[in-house]
């Protein structure tokens, strides 16, 4: 019927001497380099854990 829902995430700072999980968050996500961007299925895991790093990502709006 509907395609899935999106969300679209931009890195936009280094998990340098940030937490160890939050390096391996970012990892998950798909994200690993600054300005890389990951269009991921809009889950509610996937919700949590961009709220876990949101001070190094930011979510792109996509037109």
């Amino acid at each position: 019927m509907s395609a899935k829902k999106t969300v679209t995430v931009e890195q936009i700072a280094s998990p340098v001497r940030r937490e160890p999980s939050q390096r391996q968050t970012l990892v998950g996500l798909g994200l690993n380099k600054i300005r890389r961007r990951k269009t991921l299925e809009d889950t509610p895991a996937v919700r949590g854990m961009i709220n876990k790093v949101a001070h190094l990502i930011r979510v792109v709006e996509e037109k």
